[in-house]
């Protein structure tokens, strides 16, 4: 869910997935939206609302995790790009300690570029910028005093604290079109999150082959990777389709609304969850 001032607040979202056997809640990012368009939005169209609205995902996420005991939290997806490494792995470890365990990084690249421009960040290297930024951040989790020398990220050994939780740090999932993402989650991701809608250029059916090959071609074990699609419709059979394709996770989209429309289409799910996974 986009979350905004109008729409369920993150805790109570959370603890109505959690009573109905969800498995995770992910929250979007965009820091602003400008008012020029060097890049048409991905999926076609006009901008919805939302998109200028939506409130900063480790404030709700931190706030659902803090409503909640088992639920997982997840950026789906935090835009690196446009965000300090050093800060954001405080941040990431940070949520991390205080949901015990439950936050999962979900990573993308930015499709923006004029939003991107306005962090003073280059559209053309934005892929070799996101690397070194995830390669710095793996490096401040895991070092009692972490350095890192990139082109785009440079910084001698410090100390900082906490570390996370999980171990070696939380699950950085890969955003993004297909096969650019797919190389990127082998290259140096825990999970891979391709874009699955109907402006995608290749069918699901088509893109988990060729990316456990792409996988085993790079020496990783392509189910040490899991796979996680955002699917919009509660359909058990396509659910049970992508199940037995290898998909380890489907997330819905939810409008960005008030209890009584989201928690019809909740049970709606609930029921697909029961059918699905018994």
């Amino acid at each position: 869910m986009f979350f905004t001032d109008y729409s369920m607040g993150p805790g109570e979202l959370a603890k109505a997935l959690e009573e109905r056997g969800f498995e995770s809640v992910w929250a979007p990012e965009h820091s602003h939206i400008p008012l020029s368009r060097k890049t048409p939005f991905i999926m076609g169209g006009e901008l919805p609302k939302r998109y200028y609205d939506v409130m900063d995902p480790f404030v709700t996420l931190t706030a659902a995790a803090m409503a909640t005991t088992t639920l997982n939290v997840g950026t789906g997806v935090c835009l690196i790009t446009q965000r300090d490494p050093i800060q954001t792995a405080k941040l990431v470890a940070s949520i991390d300690q205080v949901s015990n365990g439950r936050f999962l990084f979900g990573i993308g690249n930015g499709w923006n570029q004029d939003e991107m421009e306005d962090h003073g960040q280059v559209f053309a290297t934005r892929h070799k910028l996101a690397r070194e930024r995830v390669e710095a951040m793996k490096a401040i989790w895991t070092q009692t005093k972490a350095e890192y020398h990139g082109e785009f990220v440079n910084f001698d050994p410090m100390m900082t604290w906490p570390k996370p939780v999980q171990k070696p740090h939380p699950p950085i999932l890969v955003g993004g079109a297909f096969p650019y993402s797919a190389r990127r989650a082998i290259r140096y991701g825990d999970g891979w999150m391709p874009q699955v809608t109907e402006y995608a250029k290749t069918e699901l059916g088509e893109l988990v082959p060729r990316f456990r090959q792409m996988a085993a071609e790079a020496g990783r074990d392509a189910d040490s990777i899991p796979i996680s699609i955002w699917y919009r419709s509660v359909d058990t059979n396509q659910l049970k389709r992508y199940r037995d394709l290898g998909v380890d996770r489907v997330i819905t989209s939810l409008d960005s609304a008030k209890a009584d429309e989201i928690l019809p289409v909740l049970d709606r799910w609930a029921e697909a969850i029961r059918a699905v996974n018994g």
